[in-house]
């Protein structure tokens, strides 16, 4: 975890200073695992955030399946496009919920020696299922409007087709908030990012309500364009949700987390600079490893309590940090 400071291989730092050899002589790095009250408390919190999870991608899955089923049977009646276009979404949407399901459930597993990290990192992969069910939904969407412009057909019901839409409208915003809401209060960017992937959808239903007045009005095609818009309106979603999903695996934070973490460090008593932090998120918790600079006089012991309380203050200012990895470096 920790590695000794060869002289051939010095550490520079963004400040460019070099470690003396003498007095601590090498790099005394300190690594520090999660031993903290504090700490073990927030790994508590972290189990606690998976079960909830679960249960908010249980009751977005029912709801949104409920919903889909309402749209369907509309569709089966009417022959809409548009909303058919919706209803595929809205069932592509609730399926979103089953892999993130199963990542929070193996994201409670216990560290091994193969997946030394945990299996958090399973919240990502349920990320590239949820973009490809997205773009399988475009793909449908765009197929059966496209097919609808070429071979018109009549569409009944349009008072039904109207009320679909809204139905839509709503079991999409409610599953929206209700995602968004429990993914912000555990720190699951994967259940934030499906949350707001549902309320793009619930806008879509409502271009639904739209094509059926259009067709109303006298204007027949108005209900194949809007399966149009919608597909685009999924291959925005589509970009969004890319965008979000490959930037975790290439473990990107936001950098004003890495700016706070900066700040939390330097207020540590006995640090006379911070020459670097690095943060990854492994699921809904984030992992951070420190390089402090220390003063090159004071004793080992001493050092071990710098890092310690470094520890400390990160894991209670920094909201998700559950493991810290600290080096500190003497520094005349």
């Amino acid at each position: 975890m920790s590695h000794p400071h060869r002289p051939d291989h010095p550490h520079d730092h963004d400040h460019r200073h070099h470690h003396d050899e003498s007095g601590w002589g090498r790099l005394i790095p300190h690594a520090l695992r999660p031993h903290s009250h504090d700490t073990v408390d927030k790994v508590d919190d972290a189990m606690e955030s998976s079960a909830v999870g679960i249960r908010a991608v249980q009751i977005s899955l029912a709801v949104l399946l409920i919903t889909a089923l309402a749209q369907a049977a509309v569709v089966a009646a009417s022959g809409s496009v548009a909303l058919l276009a919706d209803t595929v979404h809205n069932f592509s949407d609730a399926l979103t919920a089953v892999p993130l399901w199963i990542a929070f459930v193996l994201g409670r597993r216990a560290p091994t020696r193969r997946h030394t990290y945990g299996y958090g990192r399973a919240e990502d992969l349920a990320g590239l299922f949820v973009i490809a069910m997205i773009a399988l939904s475009a793909i449908v969407a765009g197929w059966q409007a496209i097919s609808r412009l070429i071979d018109p057909r009549p569409l009944d019901h349009l008072g039904w087709v109207a009320a679909a839409g809204v139905i839509g409208f709503v079991g999409n915003e409610v599953v929206a908030q209700y995602r968004i809401r429990v993914g912000r209060a555990i720190g699951s960017a994967a259940l934030v990012a499906d949350g707001r992937h549902a309320r793009t959808d619930g806008f879509t239903s409502l271009a639904v309500v739209l094509g059926a007045g259009g067709v109303a009005l006298g204007l027949p095609m108005a209900d194949p364009v809007v399966g149009l818009i919608i597909t685009l309106a999924i291959l925005v979603v589509l970009r969004s949700a890319a965008r979000d999903v490959f930037a975790r695996l290439m473990d990107a934070v936001d950098p004003a987390l890495v700016t706070s973490a900066e700040s939390v460090l330097a207020s540590v008593p006995g640090v006379q600079a911070v020459a670097g932090v690095r943060m990854r998120w492994v699921g809904h918790t984030l992992h951070a490893e420190a390089e402090l600079d220390v003063d090159e006089q004071i004793t080992l012991a001493h050092a071990h309590a710098v890092a310690h309380q470094a520890e400390h203050e990160l894991t209670e200012h920094i909201p998700r940090v559950t493991s810290v990895l600290v080096h500190a470096y003497p520094r005349a």
